[in-house]
């Protein structure tokens, strides 16, 4: 089942996205500037900050009660000077639960409620988001960094829609 996240399920959003940020970018184990952003960031008052921002909307995907991935939109940024649509600000997934469709079936989600025209980024070695997004459809537009305090990380930008 997919519906709007509620503040009830911020908890359980910070928790998910730890699972899956930490799984993903902390390939090499864990050092000072990974654990802090990742502590730092991904927690219940961040979670509950995003659901109190208009141009924010979160979807999960729930099975048998259980936060199994969710969607986060802003549906306010752009990326350089042309317009893309929305951002896919994250896709989040717990790897449990990889290839069973609730990735795809989030997207056409938000396809129906805000439209085709969408845009991502994710992280050049990140060669299985890469590989679902374009079996999707989504093409490389560019580029843009991620900046870990000071460490700055490539990022392919990803468009659909277009």
């Amino acid at each position: 089942m997919i519906r709007k996240a509620k503040q009830s399920d911020c908890l359980d959003l910070a928790a998910l996205s730890l699972q899956v940020w930490l799984n993903t970018y902390a390939t090499e184990g864990l050092r000072l500037k990974v654990s802090h952003y990742a502590l730092s960031t991904f927690t219940e008052s961040h979670f509950n900050d995003l659901l109190e921002k208009p141009q924010c909307e979160i979807y999960v995907y729930i099975i048998n009660e259980h936060l199994v991935g969710y969607i986060e939109l802003d549906l306010e940024a752009t990326y350089k000077v042309k317009e893309y649509g929305y951002e896919v600000a994250t896709l989040y997934v717990s790897s449990h639960f990889h290839g069973k469709g609730i990735g795809r079936a989030l997207l056409e989600e938000v396809k129906i409620k805000h439209g085709l025209s969408m845009w991502l980024s994710t992280w050049v070695e990140n060669y299985p988001a890469i590989k679902f997004y374009n079996k999707l459809g989504f093409e490389i537009i560019g580029s843009l960094n991620f900046d870990l305090e000071g460490e700055l990380y490539e990022n392919h930008v990803l468009a659909f829609g277009q």
